[in-house]
């Protein structure tokens, strides 16, 4: 907490950022070490520091899925069993979401936050919209087997992993 409280004292963010640094302190008064204090203020020096681009994946994967939230899009995380089979979770088709598969997030990234292979989400939201906020963080989205709601997301819009990387990876 003193180290949050010493951010907006020292100034050693933004102006703009202030009012997250007030609900950052806010945040440590009422959940105590459960607010992950550490991960949020890093979160906030790496997204104010310079050119998202710069960023790894992973980073830029986190900030869409802040902005996504911002523009009223909803996301959520499924489990193997809720993404597909009979106990699938039936995603309402009017409902502006994007949902990513819970597998796919936890080994679609390397221990130093890069893309190694492709990452499912289904998108009920406005394209358009979604679109724009993945280019800005450079991502792209691939439609997938059923283009109305599967896609893929790669980012820098590349293949995940080279053919070197590949062979490593299988070894």
């Amino acid at each position: 907490m003193p180290l949050a409280r010493d951010c907006g004292k020292k100034r050693l963010f933004r102006k703009e950022l202030a009012s997250d640094i007030k609900w950052l302190l806010t945040e440590g008064r009422e959940k105590g070490l459960r607010a992950d204090l550490p991960g949020k203020l890093e979160y906030l020096w790496r997204a104010s520091r310079g050119d998202l681009l710069e960023q790894n994946d992973l980073f830029r994967l986190q900030h869409v899925i802040h902005a996504i939230k911002l523009t009223g899009i909803n996301y959520g995380v499924l489990t193997e069993t809720e993404w597909k089979g009979k106990h699938a979770v039936k995603i309402s088709e009017t409902a502006q979401g994007i949902y990513f598969r819970k597998s796919d997030l936890d080994s679609a990234f390397n221990s130093e936050g890069k893309q190694i292979k492709a990452l499912a989400v289904r998108i009920t939201a406005n394209l358009s919209t979604v679109d724009g906020v993945l280019t800005r963080a450079g991502w792209i989205r691939e439609s997938g087997e059923d283009p109305s709601t599967n896609h893929c997301l790669l980012a820098n819009g590349k293949p995940c992993m080279s053919d070197a990387e590949k062979q490593i990876t299988t070894k």
